[in-house]
């Protein structure tokens, strides 16, 4: 797999090079609808949807969401799409007006087979009418019995005749935008954002589903669900702690100048301080810094900082805080994003840089300091969007403790 991102780099390189003596792009996007599909194990297939507005600009689809991409380049008989923040590209050949390729992501030595279809809407292929709908609550389980891989979800499902839309909410986050069909008793469901591919395939009953969960082309588990309209997730709030003896937050990080920056420093001093651990690399973090970005442009008047500890898998420090420079220029972050971690992003070596929590379960997690410097609450994981009312009662909760500290 190296040999082949090894080969693609130098394709991309040679190009470059090509293309400074010459103009040679032979063909490029044709406006219009396109269906992608990402081959993942066990000959499934994970599609997505895409409109292509101009040569250089594209929208990619998972059910409300819309994703804006406008870093595609041409260099001969290849296109190259680089998606918004996130690292992962794709890079393609044109076969008529279709594509057929690969999506990348370097750092981690990942290539999934890529194609998309010109002139297509479809999302899913059904081959029969639903005889089953999903609409409604869904207490499930990943991983069931296996060690220290369990975990438990909240499925949150809506569908109008054969199409199903949704998330599975975790203690840690959320699947995002889900969108699919049910094909017989046979549900699918995907989401694409340039960082993570996701499927979701299970058989379904009246009250249970069977099925298995796709991560790109190297991840996979099962998983189970019953409905349960009751069913509710332990409190966010909770699960993350200080150890005993600990009240207070201690970090000393460099910035993308390569300035340390601590805590401590007079710019917290004395003031609400919003601590969000994070990665560049993370859908739900990514989510949670639009939010925490437009509060902080939005109450700049206010006694109260963030600032953002990013746990990076970029193999160098360059690399890492070059796509926290993306992040912050893509998102308009104007609060101080420091470089915690690079070459994994690995939970336990995340929780040795901060040895006075108990662990560190979820990227993201939020960590409110009052004004005298102590800890005050840690939210695991965020609710994004995709969650819908949930999305809203954490932004609600969000602005009365933060009010609630200010006004202390």
């Amino acid at each position: 797999m190296r040999h082949v991102i090894a080969c693609l780099i130098l394709l991309v390189c040679y190009s470059c090079k090509e293309e400074s003596k010459q103009e040679t792009v032979k063909q490029q996007l044709k406006t219009g609808t396109y269906r992608a599909v990402l081959e993942l194990q066990d000959t499934e297939a994970l599609p997505f949807n895409f409109e292509v507005i101009s040569a250089t600009e594209l929208k990619i689809f998972n059910a409300e969401e819309i994703i804006d991409v406008d870093e595609v380049t041409y260099r001969n008989d290849s296109i190259f799409v680089n998606f918004p923040v996130f690292e992962g590209y794709v890079a393609a050949t044109f076969n008529g007006d279709n594509l057929k390729g690969r999506f990348i992501k370097e750092s981690l030595d990942r290539v999934v087979p890529f194609s998309a279809e010109f002139d297509n809407t479809t999302r899913f292929n059904t081959k029969s009418e639903s005889t089953q709908n999903v609409t409604g609550i869904w207490e499930t389980v990943f991983s069931k019995d296996i060690a220290e891989d369990e975990y438990v979800a909240k499925g949150i499902f809506k569908q109008e005749g054969a199409k199903v839309t949704g998330t599975f909410r975790t203690t840690t986050g959320d699947y995002r935008y889900l969108e699919g069909a049910m094909d017989g008793n046979t549900m699918k469901l995907s989401t694409f954002d340039g960082a993570h591919a996701f499927l979701f395939t299970a058989q379904v009953t009246d009250s249970t589903m069977e099925g298995t969960f796709y991560s790109g082309n190297h991840w996979k588990e099962p998983f189970v669900a019953k409905r349960n309209e009751a069913f509710e997730l332990p409190s966010a709030n909770d699960l993350t702690f200080l150890k005993e003896g600990y009240d207070v937050l201690d970090f000393t990080f460099p910035n993308t100048s390569d300035e340390l920056v601590s805590i401590k420093d007079d710019r917290f001093k004395d003031k609400v301080v919003v601590v969000q651990i994070m990665g560049t690399w993370c859908p739900n973090c990514l989510d949670e810094s639009k939010y925490y970005a437009e509060f902080y442009k939005n109450n700049k008047d206010k006694d109260i900082e963030f600032v953002a500890l990013a746990f990076e898998y970029a193999k160098t420090k360059e690399e890492a805080f070059s796509r926290i420079d993306r992040l912050q220029s893509k998102v308009g972050i104007n609060y101080p994003v420091l470089l915690a971690q690079y070459g994994t992003s690995d939970k336990a070596k995340a929780q040795e840089k901060l040895p006075m929590l108990n662990h560190v379960l979820s990227y993201p997690t939020s960590i409110f300091i009052d004004r005298k410097g102590k800890v005050r609450k840690i939210h695991t994981g965020f609710n994004g969007p995709a969650t819908g009312d949930k999305y809203t009662e954490f932004r609600e909760e969000f602005e009365e403790f933060v009010d609630l500290l200010l006004n202390e």
